[in-house]
């Protein structure tokens, strides 16, 4: 049913390549989906730039799928706007259950059947010509994997930006753990924004006036005390992802979440999996490229650049992340990116065919130096230089890749050498009401509204600053007065009595990294559940701008006991006893310059990132009950904890 007046735009801006038409818009098309549904779309269809009318030639279309408002001045222009005037249809559409859209908002749950019913139904309208693009990032790459699943007719290609693979194993929980940035999300983004919110002055105003960085220092949430009990549908499904914990539930096995699951039945078309280093989505963008590439005949890509989350410019053209500065080299034109690669797959121009099947940047190494070690000049904002190059390569990981393990040592190094050692182990107290804070790294969603006097109706929560109550990206391993959970007298988390730091000498010559890592911290612990953290750091030496080093923080990892091996359900240790606790820290490239050190960092905590484990074998989120944990990590021949990194080979 369309059912909305047109809007007719008979602008015609030459500012960018191939735009050669005007607009014309629709609003607010509903579109039913399988259960009677209505989901609300705007259309922006190619115009005559002398009338405005919409041109009768079909065109192929694209597809955006967002919870965060189609009507976002942004997304109108950069997607909507941009592409209609360079020959696409393109069609955004709120969710279900936000802003225009008839249903109830559950996180992710619907999007596998709505995406899919949408796509069908787009591919038949006359001005498509029954080819159907994706584009989206973030929730937005969650919505085209979770349609690709239904194999749609008329879905064609995808440009997935940031975007999951397993929820349960990576980017919703982290091998048992769970992302508590989905509670951020849902006091800000989602909440704030919630239909309730926005028809109720009061509630919005409830939940434009929590601190998140506060709330989360106070503990855990609890239902019906956290302010989502205000909006009791969302207060719901937050909990449903906070204690959810075994794999074969109905949630961690929808295809809506667990894409992993209905690979082979998944849609065959083009597809670019693009992600940062530093994204929160980092793991899951290699891992979908690796399991597809080969599994599907159609063409697949991974790009993959130094940044964190966030869509077109707000990442792609950084030429940094937190307080590592990469230059210029880092950035792309997500925009042109985006259009080459549907020109090519959607229009049959020949714009993409140069395109490497993977290409990625190479962090480190200073202006592209292999031998250097980075510049410890500072930049603005006290950022490190760390420089890098982009890299092509066929395949990932890297064909010609040297996984190479580094020991922990008792002596604090880390070395190639395993030890030799028959009785060799550090103990560390690990008391879950004092974690370690989070200090950047692959964090997204980790905000809180900026505090104001002002009045909603003075000064619209959509208008406010947002702030970063973990940081995001590359920084010095270093608390200060920001770093939530931290107290005075701030410094390096090293000198924490609850951090291991194992440590290189200082590098002869330069190491480079690319691809996945792997750390075996083989541990024990007198409690009856406990965690294992482990985190990838380059060591920038003292120099006259950083007199006392950089610590720059490359990637991380969790491990919960009961889940140890990304098991299907609880299987708790026996205090004492040794385990191998396995983790993946999300993949980089990187390269630890000469006279720098490799490290890594052992703990048991990681927060808010990750929340936080009160070692009573008690409910997986929520315990009341907190008990200090006693826990050794092993580093003798029989128990050898180490770190794997996927080293390449050196002229």
């Amino acid at each position: 049913m369309e059912n909305a007046p047109d809007m007719k735009d008979a602008s015609n801006t030459n500012h960018a390549s191939n735009s050669e038409y005007a607009v014309a818009a629709r609003m607010d098309v509903t579109v039913a989906m399988r259960d009677g549904v209505r989901l609300a779309v705007d259309i922006y269809r190619p115009a005559d730039p002398e009338t405005g009318d919409p041109i009768e030639d079909p065109k192929p279309a694209l597809l955006e799928r967002t919870p965060y408002d189609k009507r976002d001045p942004t997304r109108v222009e950069k997607h909507g706007r941009w592409f209609a005037r360079r020959g696409y249809v393109v069609a955004i559409q709120d969710v279900r259950g936000r802003y225009e859209s008839e249903g109830e908002f559950y996180l992710l749950k619907n999007e596998a059947e709505d995406g899919a019913d949408t796509v069908e139904w787009l591919a038949e309208r006359d001005y498509c010509d029954g080819q159907v693009g994706t584009i989206g990032t973030s929730y937005a790459a969650w919505t085209q994997s979770a349609l690709a699943t239904q194999d749609p007719d008329g879905l064609a290609a995808m440009f997935v930006n940031q975007g999951a693979a397993n929820g349960r194993k990576a980017t919703l929980r982290h091998n048992g753990a769970v992302e508590l940035r989905w509670a951020c999300w849902a006091l800000a983004y989602g909440g704030g924004f919630a239909k309730r919110a926005l028809g109720d002055s009061r509630v919005q105003e409830l939940l434009a006036n929590v601190d998140t960085g506060e709330l989360l220092e106070s503990g855990p949430l609890h239902p019906g005390q956290s302010p989502l009990r205000h909006i009791p549908n969302y207060e719901e499904w937050v909990f449903d992802f906070l204690t959810t914990g075994d794999a074969d539930s109905d949630l961690w096995q929808s295809p809506s979440l667990n894409f992993e699951r209905f690979r082979e039945e998944s849609a065959d078309v083009p597809t670019v999996y693009a992600g940062g280093w530093y994204d929160s989505y980092a793991k899951a963008t290699c891992d979908n490229f690796v399991a597809l590439a080969d599994r599907k005949e159609s063409d697949h890509f991974l790009l993959m650049g130094p940044w964190t989350h966030g869509s077109g410019e707000k990442s792609w053209g950084k030429t940094y992340s937190g307080e590592a500065e990469f230059g210029e080299a880092a950035t792309k034109d997500y925009q042109e990116t985006r259009l080459r690669f549907f020109e090519h797959y959607l229009k049959g121009e020949e714009t993409w065919t140069d395109q490497p099947a993977v290409e990625y940047f190479r962090m480190g190494g200073g202006g592209g130096d292999g031998d250097s070690g980075g510049d410890s000049r500072r930049v603005q904002r006290e950022r490190i230089f760390h420089g890098g190059e982009w890299q092509d390569a066929d395949d990932w990981p890297l064909p010609d890749t040297e996984y190479t393990r580094f020991f922990a040592h008792a002596d604090g190094t880390l070395a190639r050498e395993r030890p030799d050692a028959d009785d060799s182990a550090t103990t560390y107290e690990f008391d879950p009401r004092n974690p370690v804070p989070t200090i950047g790294g692959n964090c997204s969603s980790y905000v809180t509204f900026e505090q104001r006097e002002e009045s909603l109706f003075e000064y619209p929560l959509e208008k406010r600053h947002w702030y970063s109550v973990t940081g995001q990206g590359g920084y010095d391993q270093r608390t200060g007065e920001e770093t939530v959970g931290a107290s005075a007298p701030y410094g390096p988390l090293e000198q924490r009595d609850d951090i291991l730091v194992f440590r290189t000498p200082p590098l002869e010559s330069a190491v480079e990294i690319a691809g996945p890592i792997r750390v075996r911290v083989y541990g024990s612990t007198d409690a009856a559940d406990t965690d294992f953290t482990a985190k990838l750091i380059e060591e920038y030496p003292p120099s006259p701008e950083f007199p006392e080093g950089f610590a720059l923080n490359l990637s991380d990892s969790i491990c919960r006991a009961r889940y140890r091996g990304y098991r299907d359900h609880p299987d708790f240790v026996e205090p004492g006893e040794v385990y191998e606790f396995y983790m993946e820290p999300y993949p980089t490239a990187n390269t630890f310059g000469a006279g720098h050190r490799i490290r890594l960092d052992i703990s048991s905590s990681n927060y808010p990132r990750f929340d936080v484990n009160h070692n009573t074998g008690g409910p997986l989120y929520g315990d009341r009950e907190y008990e200090v944990a006693r826990n050794t990590v092993y580093h003798e021949k029989e128990h050898p904890t180490h770190v794997e990194l996927p080293v390449r080979p050196r002229e």
